[in-house]
Formats: C-alpha cells, sequence, structure tokens
C-alpha cells in the first residue's frame, strides 16, 4: 500500500513517516521547499514539492492509495489570521478535494483537540462536545475547526475521512518545537523560573502516529477520535520532567495576569517598534483553562497503546540533547 503523507518534515509527520515505512508502506510526502528536510532525503520516500493550494496536487497524488494529511500551518500569533485560514481550511479544502480525484481509497486527517474546545461542565472533554467556533481562543483553535468542518463535509459527500484528534505529542524529532517541545527544551535549559496554573493532555508522539494508523485499519469513517493519554497540571508535568533529567522544577507559582500583561506588551506595544514578539496572548489565554481530554473511544475501538509517559520523555530529552539543542 502507498501512502501520501502532508506535512512529512513535521513533529508528527516525520515519526509517521518512520512507522508506515517500518509496516511496510511505501511513502510519497509532500514537502514545501522551504522546508528543512535534510532527514526525510535519508529515508526510502518520495518527495512532492508542491503545497496545500497548489492546483496541481492531484497530480501529485496519483498512485497513492491512502492520504495522511498531518499538514497544518501552527501560529498563536493574531496578525497570521489570514495565513492561518488560506492553509489550514483552504489548503485542507483544496487537498480533500484532490484526493477525490486521484481515487484515494481512504483519508487519515489529523485535527486537533483544539478544533473540539472544552466542555465547561465536565473536567474531561471527550468527542461527543464541541465548542462553538466563536469560543475557541484565537485565530488557529478556529481555523483547525473549520478545517475539520471541511474533513466532515467530504465525509458527508461520501469520501471515505476518518479524523484523529490528537492533545499534546512528546518524543523525538521535535525540532521546531512545538509548544510542547518548547515547555521541555526551555526546562534543559532552565529558562524556565516559574510556571502558571494550567494543564494539559500529555501523549507519546509514537502512541499518536500509531493512532493514524489503527485509524486507517479500523476507524468509523465520519468519526474522529481523540489521541491522547494522561491529563496532568503543568506544574505535575515539570516534576516528571525534573524526575526524569535530575534538574530541579521550578517552585513559583505566578498568577495569569504576570504573562497576559507581558504579552499584551509583545506583540499589541513593542512590535510597533518592530521588536519581534516572544509571547503570545493567545497563549496566555489558552493557559488559564485546563485542557484535559478522554481519549476512552481511541483506546477501546481502535486499541491506541498508551505509552508511559516517562518513556516518551526520555526519549525526547535525549532527542535534543543528542543534537546539542541544550
Amino acid at each position: 500500500m502507498k501512502a501520501f503523507v502532508t506535512g512529512g518534515s513535521g513533529f508528527i509527520g516525520t515519526n509517521l513517516i518512520h512507522l508506515l515505512l517500518d509496516q511496510g508502506f511505501e511513502v510519497r510526502s509532500m514537502v514545501r521547499p522551504s522546508r528543512v528536510i535534510s532527514h526525510l532525503k535519508t529515508l526510502p520516500v518520495e518527495l512532492a514539492y508542491t503545497d496545500l493550494n497548489s492546483p496541481r496536487l492531484a497530480f501529485h497524488l496519483e498512485g497513492c492509495d491512502v492520504l495522511f494529511h498531518v499538514a497544518a500551518q501552527y501560529s498563536l500569533w493574531q496578525s497570521d489570521k489570514d495565513l492561518l485560514y488560506q492553509s489550514n481550511v483552504l489548503g485542507t479544502r483544496n487537498l480533500l478535494a484532490a484526493a477525490k480525484t486521484a481515487g484515494i481509497q481512504r483519508t487519515i486527517y489529523t485535527s486537533s483537540v483544539a478544533a473540539i474546545g472544552l466542555n465547561p461542565s465536565h473536567p474531561c472533554t471527550d468527542e461527543t462536545y464541541q465548542s462553538s467556533p466563536e469560543s475557541l481562543i484565537g485565530a488557529y483553535k478556529q481555523s483547525k475547526y473549520w478545517a475539520e468542518q471541511e474533513a466532515i463535509a467530504a465525509a458527508n459527500l461520501g469520501q471515505d475521512i476518518v479524523i484523529v484528534n490528537p492533545t499534546s505529542p512528546i518524543g523525538p524529532w521535535d525540532a521546531k518545537p512545538t509548544p510542547t517541545g518548547d515547555i521541555i527544551l526551555r526546562f534543559l535549559r532552565r529558562q524556565m523560573p516559574a510556571f502558571v496554573d494550567t494543564g494539559l493532555n500529555f501523549v507519546s508522539v509514537e502512541d499518536v502516529c500509531w493512532g493514524h494508523l489503527l485509524a486507517l485499519q479500523k476507524g468509523v469513517a465520519g468519526d474522529r477520535y481523540i489521541l491522547g493519554h494522561q491529563n496532568l497540571t503543568l506544574q505535575a508535568f515539570l516534576q516528571t520532567l525534573s524526575d526524569s533529567t535530575g534538574i530541579p522544577a521550578p517552585k513559583l507559582q505566578i498568577p495569569h495576569w504576570i504573562p497576559l500583561s507581558a504579552a499584551w506588551m509583545d506583540e499589541k506595544v513593542l512590535t510597533q517598534f518592530g521588536k519581534v514578539p516572544s509571547l503570545a496572548i493567545d497563549s496566555v489565554r489558552m493557559s488559564k483553562q485546563k485542557m484535559y481530554y478522554n481519549s476512552q473511544k481511541a483506546i477501546t475501538d481502535l486499541g491506541l497503546p498508551q505509552t508511559d509517559l516517562n518513556q516518551a520523555i526520555e526519549s525526547a530529552v535525549k532527542w535534543y540533547r543528542d543534537r546539542d539543542y541544550c
């Protein structure tokens, strides 16, 4: 079976390609010419130099059996609203239309729990809940919501599409890094003197990739599956990092208004003087919520593995240290 993977140079995409190759798939990966892809060139992977809004996507998909649409534009800067819509929403629409033209048998669309939102009446959100797009914090989450709606609409019109919603993955190849990888990296560099009261659902990136493959094999067309594992406060996660690395965890908890004020000054004021912002307003706004999710559907229906979080952390830490990130 031949798989087409978008976002092959990214965190989940790179790990997914390794898994697909290990499982005997042939792989063709879409990469943008501007991306660093030296690691992909060492693998037996066909490279398709194109982008999600190309009118020739169907040509690049020809000869492939299945599609893993992992690529997404990520940004929490409010100034990137149009870019996020263009890439995540219109790009998904264009790709799914191209997949239909090319005769792709099944598509696994990588959404995010960001598209689901948080159930205010339950401490742990599952697939049955959906926030309104207006209540989702920031242009990124809203773009992922509308992109998922594109996948749902295409599935309702007969395309075989399964949606997966990863939480916060941890592991190797998080080169950019993702927000979770950035927490790990700043901790390793001893650049995290304090923390705020927030929480996330963490999961091994390898489990996320197996979730994609299991969704291909067992997923119900039109359904969505949360790919997650363990809900932890940020303080507990930092303590787990400390236990794994021997680096002391920060003890100081600060109120949200402090980073929110700094982010507002950074993004709204100092950018007017040419400064590149370092702290996003929407990132701090999100941290006011505990982003806890329930992955039981994926565990029961797909057989989603639940790798010990310490193992995922150790794998991520080793990857960063081996490459002199810290």
